[in-house]
C-alpha cells in the first residue's frame, strides 16, 4: 500500500466512517484512494473552517473521534480556527493535510506553509511525516493520542510524495492507555463530611470521560446541591432537584451565591475558566478546594487545591458514591437554603402573553426547549442566543448542547451541527445561531442542501453584533463602536436561494407556529426570528469583576434612573 492507502487501513481498522474535507494539490493521493473506497464516508465542506469544526461537532454529540482533512498552505491555515476550538474544549480530532512534497520544503514552495510551527499551541500532538514507512505507526499513534488520557486534537501534515510512496511497513499496535487506578478517596472523604456548605461544580470533563451515568449516580446519592459550567450544562439532567444552574458571568444568581458562601467546593471535569470564577480572589473566598480531573495540569493552574485527585472519573466517582451511602452527608440546612436561592435566584423569562408583541429571546429559547424532544441537539454560535440557550433552554445530557466554550468561535454552530447531524442521523438536530455568527460559514448551507441533512436552523436576529453591543452599553458609556448589521441580507430569501425553504416571524403569537413548523418539515428548514436591537443578557457580571457583584436588568435601571436623577 502507499501512503494514503495506508490512511485508509487506518479508518477501517479503527471504525473510523464519516470524515470531513475539502481537496486540493498535495492531498490529491488521498483522494484519489477515496475513489475506490465505499466504506469511508467523505463529507465535502465548503470550506476547511467548516470541515475542523464540522468534525468538531460530530465528535461532541457522538463521543468517537472526529476527522478532517485538507490540503497544504490556506487550505491547512483555514482549518486552524476549528482546531483551536476544539484543542480549546478538549474535543478528540485527528486532522491530516497534505504538505509540498519533501523534496521542495523549506523552499518557499507553491502552497507551502510550516504547519507544524504554527499549530504547536492548539493541539495536543502534532508530526511532520519524514518518511512513507513512518506513516503506518504515526497514523496509530496518532489516533490513539486524540482518544485517550485528556482528549484533543492530534495534527499530522504529510508531503504528497509520502502518500505515494510504496510501502511494506506495518502499523505498530499501541496498548490503549490504562486507566489510571482510584486514587485514596480518605481525605475527600472527610472533607465532605466535616463540611456544613459543600457544593459539587461540574464541567465539560464529564461528558469527555463518558462518566454521565457514574456523575448523576453520584449526584443522587450525595444530594449536594451543584452548580455547573458552560460546558457541563446537561450534566445532572433536566430533573435534578439540586441542580443551581450555570455559574459565571452569564450565571443565575442562585449558583454564584451558592458559590461564594459554600465552604467546600468539590470541583469534576472543570477547569475553572475566568469566564466562570471570575475575579480569582472573590470566587469561593470562603471554600477548600476538591479537584478531581484527568489532567493533572488543572491542579494549582487557578486555585489551589487542598486536595487533588487524578485518574478515571468513573472510579473516583463511584468511589464517592460508595464512601458516600455508608455515611451520609448531614447537611439539611445548606439544601433549604440552595432549593431557596434556586427558587427566587434562578434565570428569570416571563412569557409575554400580548401576542402582537415583539419577539422576546429569552422566552423564545423557553418556548422552543418546551416544544423539543428530549432527544434535541442545539448547536449554538457565540454570543448573547447562547447565553439565552445556556440560561433558559433544559438539557437532558451534555451531549445534547454544542458551544464553543473555551475559544468562543463565531460560525461554529452550523457545521456544528452539520457534524452532529451525521453522527445522530435520526435526532433533531438545531443550529441557533445570531446574525453576526451565522454569516461567518453561511456558505456551509451548500453543505446542508447537498446532503439533504434535516438540520434547522433559527437565526435570531437584532441586526447588531448584541454581546458587543450590550458589553459597549453597560461598561463603555454606551459608544457604540462597529456593531452595526443593518444591511443584513434577506435570510429567507438567502435560504431559499441554496433551495432550503425557510420563513420569518416577528410577534409573539407567531413563536410557536413557526417552532412546529421546521420542526415538523421533513428536511433542512431556516426560521428567521427578528427580536429587538436593545435587549440584554441577564444577569452580568463585569469582566474582570466578582461574580458576586451581578448586575442583572432591575438594578441597571435603578442605577440608571438615580444618575438621571442626579
Amino acid at each position: 500500500m502507499n501512503g494514503a492507502q495506508h490512511i485508509l487501513d487506518t479508518f477501517h481498522r479503527h471504525n473510523i466512517q464519516t470524515v470531513f474535507g475539502y481537496p486540493g494539490g498535495c492531498i490529491m493521493p488521498l483522494y484519489d484512494a477515496l475513489v475506490d473506497d465505499v466504506r469511508v464516508e467523505h463529507v465535502l465542506c465548503r470550506h476547511e473552517q467548516g470541515c475542523a469544526l464540522a468534525a468538531d461537532g460530530y465528535a461532541r454529540a457522538s463521543g468517537r473521534m472526529g476527522v478532517c482533512i485538507a490540503t497544504s498552505g490556506p487550505g491547512a491555515t483555514n482549518l486552524i480556527t476549528g482546531v483551536a476550538n476544539a484543542h480549546r474544549d478538549s474535543i478528540p480530532m485527528l486532522v491530516i493535510t497534505g504538505q509540498v512534497p519533501s523534496g521542495l520544503i523549506g523552499t518557499d514552495a507553491f502552497q507551502e506553509t510550516d504547519v507544524l510551527g504554527m499549530t504547536l499551541g492548539i493541539v495536543k500532538h502534532s508530526y511532520l511525516v519524514e518518511s512513507a514507512d513512518e506513516l503506518p505507526a504515526i497514523l496509530e499513534e496518532a489516533t490513539e493520542l486524540a482518544q485517550t488520557g485528556r482528549p484533543g486534537p492530534v495534527w499530522i501534515d504529510i508531503p504528497k510524495d509520502v502518500l505515494l510512496t510504496d510501502t511494506t511497513a506495518a502499523p505498530m499496535s499501541h496498548s490503549a492507555q490504562q486507566a489510571h487506578s482510584c486514587p485514596d478517596l480518605t481525605a475527600a472523604v472527610a472533607m465532605l463530611h466535616a463540611a456544613r456548605k459543600p457544593l459539587l461544580y461540574s464541567g465539560g470533563g464529564i461528558s469527555l470521560a463518558h462518566a454521565e451515568d457514574s456523575f448523576r449516580a453520584f449526584s443522587e446519592c450525595s444530594a449536594l446541591p451543584a452548580v455547573v459550567t458552560l460546558k457541563g450544562i446537561g450534566n445532572p439532567g433536566k430533573h435534578n432537584a439540586y441542580n443551581l444552574g450555570m455559574l459565571g458571568m452569564h450565571g443565575s444568581r442562585a449558583a454564584n451565591r451558592a458559590v461564594d458562601e459554600c465552604d467546600v467546593l468539590l470541583v469534576i471535569g472543570a477547569r475553572l475558566d475566568d469566564r466562570a470564577t471570575g475575579k480569582l480572589d472573590g470566587f469561593a473566598p470562603n471554600a477548600r478546594t476538591i479537584h478531581i480531573d484527568a489532567d493533572a495540569a488543572e491542579f494549582n493552574k487557578l486555585r489551589h487545591a487542598d486536595v487533588a485527585l487524578r485518574g478515571d472519573l468513573n472510579a473516583i466517582l463511584g468511589g464517592l458514591s460508595e464512601a458516600l451511602r455508608e455515611a451520609p452527608l448531614a447537611i439539611d440546612g445548606w439544601r433549604k437554603q440552595c432549593h431557596t436561592w434556586r427558587t427566587t435566584g434562578g434565570f428569570q423569562a416571563a412569557d409575554n402573553e400580548e401576542p402582537l408583541a415583539p419577539i422576546i429571546g429569552p422566552a423564545f429559547i423557553r418556548q422552543l426547549s418546551r416544544i423539543t424532544p428530549d432527544d434535541t441537539v442545539i448547536a449554538c454560535d457565540v454570543g448573547q442566543h447562547q447565553m439565552w440557550v445556556a440560561q433558559h433552554y433544559e438539557f437532558d445530557h451534555p451531549r445534547h448542547h454544542l458551544t464553543s466554550g473555551g475559544l468562543g468561535t463565531m460560525g461554529f454552530g452550523l457545521p456544528a451541527a452539520i457534524g452532529a447531524q451525521f453522527a445522530n442521523r435520526q435526532s433533531t438536530v438545531i443550529n441557533v445561531t445570531g446574525d453576526g455568527s451565522f454569516m461567518m460559514n453561511a456558505q456551509e448551507l451548500a453543505t446542508v442542501r447537498r446532503y439533504n441533512l434535516p438540520v434547522k436552523l433559527i437565526i435570531m436576529d437584532n441586526q447588531c453584533l448584541g454581546m458587543v453591543r450590550q458589553q459597549q452599553e453597560l461598561f463603555y458609556n454606551n459608544r457604540e463602536s462597529q456593531i452595526n448589521l443593518d444591511d443584513n441580507p434577506d435570510f429567507v430569501a438567502m435560504a431559499r436561494a441554496f433551495d432550503i425553504p425557510a420563513l420569518k416571524i416577528e410577534r409573539t403569537d407567531q413563536v410557536r407556529r413557526g417552532i412546529e413548523t421546521i420542526l415538523a418539515f421533513n428536511g433542512p428548514m431556516l426560521l428567521h426570528v427578528a427580536i429587538a436591537r436593545e435587549e440584554n443578557v441577564w444577569p452580568v457580571v463585569k469582566p474582570g469583576g466578582s461574580n458576586r457583584d451581578m448586575i442583572d436588568e432591575t438594578r441597571r435601571s435603578a442605577a440608571d434612573k438615580k444618575e438621571k436623577v442626579a
